[in-house]
C-alpha cells in the first residue's frame, strides 16, 4: 500500500455499533468478512478476525477506531486536567454561549469534560503580538503539577493564552508533567487563535488519548508485528503512534473510510458528483462531493467543538438497530436510540424492542435464510411479536401496518438528513449520484432516490463494508496550520512565503519518517481569509496564478453572494495538506456476460414497497452476477455483507467493476 514496502496483502477494519467489518485485498482480489462488534474491548472482535482470516504476516492492517467517539459520547474518557493562564479556567463553561433549543426556558448544556476542580490556572501572559508579558516560572510549573499529581490525574490538557505564537510555557509545563501524566499540547494540537475552540479541541484531545493509547496497544500486540495505521477523520491515515499522541484526529475515523471509499468507487466508474448514504445499526452518514471530497474544520461531537480538519459528513440517529416507540404525544418516533450490537433487534433473537431491520423483515425486503451470506440466523416471529406491541401502541390493526410505519419515519429522517447537505446548501439533488452503503443503506436506497429526484443510484461492489475498503485505499494524509493574523500586505511580501516554506520542510520530514518517496507526496497551500471586521473566514486553496485576493473575493461571492474588492483583507491562518501517495491496491473487474441475469436466480416471494399490498419479487445472488447483467424491479439482491432492493419502476445494471446501477 506504501511506497517503501508496497506489500500485496491489505486489510481494512471497520468497528461499527453492530458488526466488525474487514476487507482483504489480496492481489487484487476482495474477501469479505464480518463479525459482530464487541462492545466492552473492540479490539477482541478485530483480533479475532485477523485470526479466522489467516492474515499474511507482511499485511498492512488498516484500521477505523471509534473509541475517542465512543468516550465522548459516554463521557467515559480519562480523568482530565486543564491548565490555562490565570483568569481563562472557566473559558470551557462559558463558551459561546449558543443555544441550540432557541425556546427552552431552561437550556441544558453538556458540562465540561473538565470540572472545576481540575482546571487550573498559573501565572504567565503572552501578549496578542506574541510577546512575554510575564514569564512563567520552572517554580509555578512546579507547583501545579504537584496538585495534579495529588489530585491522580491520568492526562492533562494546557491551552495558554497566545501560546500559538510563543509555545515555550507551554512546553515547560509539559517537561514538568512528563512522566506522571499524558499531556496534550494547544500549541501542537491546533496552534490557532479562537481561545474556546482551541482549548475545547485540546481537551478533547486529552480526553480520549489514554484511551486510544491503551486500546491501540492491544492491537498492537495481537497483529505480532503486522504494520498498524489508523484511519483519521480527515480521509487519510497516520501511524499508530502519532494516533495513540492526537487521538483526537480519529474521532469520526469511521464515517472518514466510507465517504474515501464511496468517491473511490464512484469515480472509478465515471462518476465524480456523488451524495453518499451510509446506514448502519446505528446512525446514518450522509455526505455531498460536488466532483472532490469536502472537508470542514467546524465539528461538534457530543455538543463540544472539534476544530480540526474533517471529511464533511452530517449525521442522524437512524440505523438498522435504530428503537421504534411511540412517544407522550401519539406520534412514531425511530430512534436515535438505538439497540446496538447486543442485544441488537428482535430478530436477532436476543433482544425485544421492535427496530427498524424488524420491519423490514417483517415486510419481506430481508429475508430470514439470506441474511449475512446465511451465517446469522434472524427469527421473523420475533420480530412480528415486537411489531405487535407497537402497532397496538400504534392503534393500528397487523404489525405490518406498524412496520411500513417504522420505514416510513426512518426514510423521513434519512431524506431529511440529504435535504440538508444538498439543497440547503443550493445543491440540487438530481445533478448527483446517490452511492447507498453500509449494511442498511442499499435496502432504502431507491425510497430516498424517488422522494429526492435523484436519478440514479451506484451500489458498490461490497456496500456492506465500504468504510473498510475505503482505508485500505486511503493515502497519508497530515494537517499543517499556523496562526497569521495579518492584512493582506503578507500576500505579496516574502512572510508567507516563509510561513509555507516552514510547514513543508516538517511536512516533509514527517512523510520521509513515514517511508513516502519525495516524488509521492503533495502539498496543498491554503489560506483562512475574510473582510477586515468579519468574524468568520473562508478557507481559499492557493489559486493557480497566485492571485489570493481575487480567489477570496470569487469564494466570498459564491459562499455568500456578494463581494467587496475594494475592501482590506485579513489573514488568519496559513494551512498545509500534506499527502503521502500510497499504491492503491488493485481491484479485479468482475467477468463479462450478456444482460440475462437468470444465473443468479434465487427464487421469488412477496415484499412491500407500499401500504396498498406485498408485489411480487425475484431473489438474485450478488455473488453469481456478470458485467452487463440487467435486473429489473421489483428485486432483492442478497450477498455476505447487505441487502439490495430493487423497487417496482426501477432497474438495476451491472458495471464491470460490479457495481449496480440503478434507474428509473
Amino acid at each position: 500500500m506504501y511506497p517503501d514496502s508496497t506489500p500485496a496483502t491489505v486489510l481494512g477494519v471497520d468497528i461499527g455499533g453492530t458488526f466488525t467489518d474487514f476487507v482483504l485485498v489480496e492481489d487484487g482480489r476482495i474477501t469479505v468478512y464480518k463479525r459482530p462488534t464487541t462492545p466492552d474491548d473492540p479490539s477482541r472482535a478485530l483480533l479475532a478476525g485477523v485470526q479466522d482470516l489467516n492474515l499474511s504476516p507482511h499485511a498492512d492492517v488498516v484500521h477505523g477506531s471509534t473509541i475517542a467517539t465512543n468516550a465522548l459520547l459516554e463521557r467515559r474518557g480519562a480523568r482530565t486536567a486543564l491548565i490555562t493562564t490565570r483568569g481563562f479556567a472557566d473559558v470551557l463553561a462559558i463558551g459561546r454561549q449558543d443555544r441550540p433549543d432557541l425556546y427552552a426556558l431552561v437550556p441544558q448544556k453538556p458540562e465540561p469534560l473538565v470540572p472545576a476542580a481540575w482546571r487550573f490556572e498559573v501565572d504567565e501572559r503572552v501578549a496578542a503580538d506574541g510577546t512575554v508579558l510575564e514569564a512563567l516560572t520552572p517554580a509555578c510549573a512546579a507547583a501545579v503539577a504537584e496538585r495534579i499529581r495529588a489530585e491522580g490525574i491520568e492526562s492533562v490538557a494546557i491551552c495558554l493564552l497566545f501560546s500559538f505564537l510563543h509555545p515555550e510555557h507551554e512546553q515547560l509545563l509539559a517537561e514538568t508533567l512528563r512522566g506522571h501524566a499524558s499531556v496534550s499540547l494547544s500549541s501542537e494540537i491546533l496552534p490557532e487563535y479562537r481561545e474556546y475552540e482551541r482549548t475545547s479541541t485540546t481537551v478533547i484531545n486529552a480526553y480520549v488519548a489514554p484511551l486510544v493509547d491503551r486500546y491501540l496497544e492491544r492491537v498492537e500486540a495481537g497483529l505480532d508485528g503486522r504494520r498498524l495505521r489508523i484511519m483519521q477523520s480527515n480521509g487519510g491515515v497516520i501511524n499508530a503512534a502519532t494516533a495513540r499522541r492526537e487521538a483526537a484526529r480519529t474521532a469520526l475515523s469511521g464515517p472518514a473510510g466510507g465517504a474515501v471509499g464511496a468517491f473511490h468507487v464512484a469515480r472509478l466508474a465515471g462518476y465524480e458528483r456523488i451524495i453518499t448514504f451510509d446506514m448502519g445499526g446505528t446512525s446514518t452518514d450522509v455526505a455531498l462531493f460536488p466532483g472532490d471530497i469536502v472537508y470542514t474544520r467546524e465539528a461538534t461531537i457530543a455538543g463540544l467543538p472539534l476544530r480540526l480538519p474533517i471529511v464533511d459528513v452530517h449525521t442522524v440517529g437512524s440505523g438498522g438497530g435504530s428503537i421504534a416507540r411511540v412517544d407522550a404525544g401519539g406520534a412514531l418516533q425511530v430512534g436515535p436510540e438505538s439497540v446496538g450490537a447486543d442485544p441488537g433487534p428482535a430478530c436477532y433473537g436476543k433482544g425485544d424492542l421492535p427496530a427498524t431491520s424488524d420491519a423490514n423483515l417483517v415486510q419481506g425486503r430481508l429475508h430470514p435464510e439470506h441474511f449475512l451470506g446465511g451465517q446469522m440466523a434472524l427469527y421473523p416471529d420475533r420480530a412480528r411479536e415486537a411489531l405487535t406491541r407497537l402497532a397496538a401502541d400504534m392503534h393500528v390493526d397487523t404489525p405490518k401496518q406498524a412496520a411500513w410505519g417504522v420505514i416510513r419515519v426512518a426514510n423521513a429522517t434519512m431524506e431529511r438528513a440529504i435535504r440538508a447537505i444538498s439543497v440547503e446548501r443550493g445543491h440540487d439533488p438530481r445533478t448527483f449520484t446517490l452511492v447507498p452503503f453500509g449494511g442498511a443503506g442499499p435496502l432504502h436506497a431507491c425510497a430516498l432516490a424517488e422522494a429526492l429526484g435523484i436519478p440514479r443510484i451506484l451500489v458498490p461492489r461490497t456496500p456492506g463494508v465500504l468504510s473498510a475498503l475505503g482505508m485500505t485505499v486511503a493515502d497519508l494524509v497530515k494537517d499543517y496550520s499556523q496562526a497569521v493574523m495579518a492584512g493582506e500586505d503578507v500576500l505579496t511580501g516574502a512572510a508567507l512565503v516563509t510561513i509555507f516554506s516552514a510547514l513543508e520542510a516538517r511536512a516533509r520530514d514527517d512523510l520521509l519518517a513515514e517511508g513516502i518517496t519525495p516524488e509521492n507526496m503533495t502539498f496543498e497551500r491554503a489560506l483562512d481569509m475574510r473582510y477586515r471586521g468579519q468574524s468568520h473566514e473562508l478557507t481559499v486553496p492557493q489559486p493557480a496564478d497566485g492571485g489570493w485576493a481575487d480567489a477570496f473575493h470569487a469564494a466570498h461571492a459564491r459562499r455568500y453572494g456578494h463581494s467587496h474588492p475594494g475592501e482590506p483583507l485579513e489573514i488568519v491562518n496559513a494551512r498545509l495538506r500534506a499527502t503521502g501517495r500510497g499504491v492503491k491496491p488493485a481491484i479485479e473487474p468482475l467477468a463479462p456476460g450478456g444482460p440475462d441475469a437468470s444465473g443468479a436466480v434465487l427464487g421469488e416471494g412477496l415484499a412491500w414497497f407500499s401500504p396498498d399490498g406485498p408485489a411480487a419479487v425475484t431473489y438474485y445472488q450478488r455473488d453469481r452476477l456478470l458485467a452487463g447483467n440487467r435486473i429489473p424491479g421489483p428485486a432483492i439482491i442478497f450477498q455476505l455483507d447487505t441487502t439490495t432492493i430493487i423497487e417496482p419502476g426501477w432497474h438495476a445494471v451491472v458495471d464491470q467493476w460490479g457495481n449496480l446501477l440503478v434507474s428509473r
